[in-house]
């Protein structure tokens, strides 16, 4: 049973508690709100601020739990935090670990501080989470898959359209890579993970280049730090990405930058103006 009262508390104490630059707003120069305001926090949580409004004031209907779990993220609730709104609701916390979509508030608040660099959150399985505003200029919105395709390394092997972003010479070891980490997860995860669900479906297609590198059974491979992109606007770049791992949530925070002075870095620059205008 939803505690009106209990959750209508518990969501006006957490919006009061956080500042604009906790989730990656501008201040303002005439801001005079203790913590977001009510619109602030609906935008974040891609609701609108009425709805968001009634929650505040015990009224409305019950939130559904695609509803509680976009709040738990536009609040920046910790795992503990996340779970207690559920129940406020009158619904049961999802699962915690790898199969949870709930990301940390520390990766969210370093995610935030990103929007000039391409930056992302990925789950274990390659499914974007989040991105930044650079990310989706250097990728297109890979937040908008739906299903398995959600996967990068499921999208590798069905969708040839998933390879033209990646340079030509790198496309065999990330074929190879791709195989070996769903090997590798499954045997975390057990038989029946998600992982193991995605190697079924890429087994059951008959796709031919999956079983070829399958059937290797090699792991340990490992992504390479330098990552080469051909971009349909900037072209070929370089660029080094650093990893920044929740092991708690298996989720991981990609962050790709490029050589001061060199040309890559110069065409992220270029980048950074032109957007995501053609891009996903």
């Amino acid at each position: 049973m939803i505690d009106r009262t209990g959750l209508a508390e518990f969501l006006r104490h957490r919006r009061e508690a956080l500042q604009p630059e906790d989730v990656g707003l501008p201040r303002g120069q005439r801001r005079r709100t203790s913590g977001l305001r009510r619109e602030e926090v609906a935008a974040l949580c891609s609701m609108s601020a009425d709805y968001y409004s009634r929650l505040e004031r015990e009224r409305g209907p019950q939130p559904s739990q695609q509803m509680l779990a976009a709040i738990a993220q536009g609040l920046h609730l910790s795992i503990d935090e996340r779970d207690h709104l559920f129940r406020l609701a009158g619904h049961n916390p999802p699962p915690r670990g790898s199969s949870s979509e709930h990301v940390s508030p520390g990766l969210l608040r370093i995610l935030d501080r990103l929007a000039d660099t391409p930056a992302e959150i990925v789950t274990e399985l390659g499914e974007t989470l989040r991105q930044s505003p650079m990310g989706v200029a250097l990728t297109g919105d890979t937040t908008r898959f739906t299903g398995p395709a959600r996967s990068m390394g499921y999208r590798w092997f069905t969708d040839p359209a998933a390879r033209d972003l990646y340079a030509p010479h790198e496309h065999a070891f990330l074929t190879r890579m791709y195989a070996a980490g769903l090997r590798q997860i499954i045997a975390v995860r057990g038989p029946g993970s998600r992982a193991a669900y995605l190697a079924g479906l890429l087994l059951e297609s008959g796709n031919e280049e999956f079983r070829r590198v399958w059937d290797e059974h090699e792991i340990g491979l490992r992504p390479h730090e330098v990552k080469h992109f051909v971009h349909p606007e900037v072209g070929a770049l370089e660029l080094h990405c650093q990893r920044l791992v929740d092991p708690e949530q298996a989720h991981s925070l990609l962050v790709y930058t490029a050589v001061p002075g060199s040309e890559s870095h110069e065409k992220l620059q270029v980048l950074s103006v032109i957007g995501a205008q053609t891009l996903g």
